[in-house]
């Protein structure tokens, strides 16, 4: 293995927000890597030596508002066609012509739309846990205030200004021990127990999470290093990305019921809601995704998926680049 192949680079990159955070590893094609809520460049910490071992120049951004990549004031600044463009900044940046793309969690989303617009510059999607679901039906605000009845469904709870930050911001650390667990296979709520994603009337996220015990893929140092980028940064970035829902719904409306044809790949757990609320968007696959290689759903795994599950989803990480870069 070369020397460049092992080194991890730390740089920061011009973007239309600003500036863009990257780490660097290894040489080859290009594989950028897009986290997702509450993360950073670093839950891509098991992929990037892999990718890089297996041949790959792997990239990992901090998405902007997070980490060391640029905070714009203007929460408009955070619609998705903006993550987009830099996204492409960065390829461009990096001085390349094309890339794939993986994602997971907000950073599925990010993926797909950067494959959807700018499909010249995106030849291949890999999508972890949160599968595609074209744009379309009514606005998401509508959507989401019609969910759990009488208690608050996360997202919305989210996107009013300062109210999730006020919960937050006193224990970041804490809290992200606790949401972290509450989505993970080893450590969340048992069947029956209140859900995590939703709010009661007068309660917070928080009194929902598992408390006293870190989920196993999930060490104290692993936590020092999530929790110390939101103590110092806050966590306002990170949450508008929720505050522009209805701004990217009406951006996007073009891209109403698009599929995305470039060859694609899927990873899920079983155990994650995400699959299972959004089932019906993965059965749709082969109208949404025809270019699909492969989807898997991982047994025994939580949301945080190519963290609780590496050395699964670096073998179809690889497996599924192996592929495309040879039929493309």
């Amino acid at each position: 293995m070369s020397q460049h192949a092992t080194e991890i680079i730390h740089r920061t990159v011009p973007s239309p927000g600003g500036r863009i955070h990257l780490v660097e590893q290894g040489s080859g094609p290009l594989v950028l890597l897009v986290h997702g809520f509450p993360e950073s460049w670093y839950s891509w910490r098991h992929q990037l030596p892999a990718l890089a071992a297996a041949g790959y120049r792997a990239v990992a951004v901090d998405v902007r508002g997070y980490g060391r990549s640029s905070r714009p004031a203007a929460p408009d600044a955070y619609r998705m066609t903006a993550l987009v463009e830099d996204n492409v900044a960065v390829v461009r940046a990096l001085g390349e012509e094309s890339a794939v793309v993986v994602g997971h969690d907000w950073g599925a989303n990010i993926a797909a739309n950067s494959a959807l617009l700018a499909p010249e510059v995106f030849r291949a999607v890999a999508l972890l846990s949160v599968p595609y679901a074209p744009r379309g039906g009514p606005r998401p605000r509508d959507v989401f205030a019609g969910m759990g009845g009488d208690e608050e469904f996360y997202v919305s709870y989210f996107q009013e200004p300062g109210r999730a930050e006020a919960e937050i911001e006193p224990d970041v650390r804490g809290w992200l021990a606790g949401f972290y667990a509450a989505l993970s296979a080893d450590t969340m709520p048992a069947p029956g127990a209140p859900d995590p994603h939703f709010v009661g009337r007068g309660g917070t996220l928080r009194e929902r999470f598992p408390a006293g015990r870190l989920p196993g893929w999930l060490s104290e140092r692993d936590l020092d290093v999530h929790a110390g980028e939101f103590e110092r940064t806050g966590m306002t970035g990170a949450l508008n990305r929720y505050r522009n829902m209805d701004r990217d719904w009406e951006d996007l409306a073009a891209l109403d019921g698009v599929p995305i044809t470039q060859p694609s790949l899927f990873v899920g757990g079983r155990l994650d809601a995400s699959t299972t609320w959004l089932a019906d968007a993965i059965e749709a696959f082969p109208v949404t995704l025809p270019g699909l290689v492969s989807s898997h759903l991982l047994d025994g795994c939580g949301h945080w998926v190519q963290q609780e599950r590496p050395d699964d989803v670096n073998r179809l990480l690889t497996e599924w680049l192996a592929a495309v870069l040879t039929v493309s």
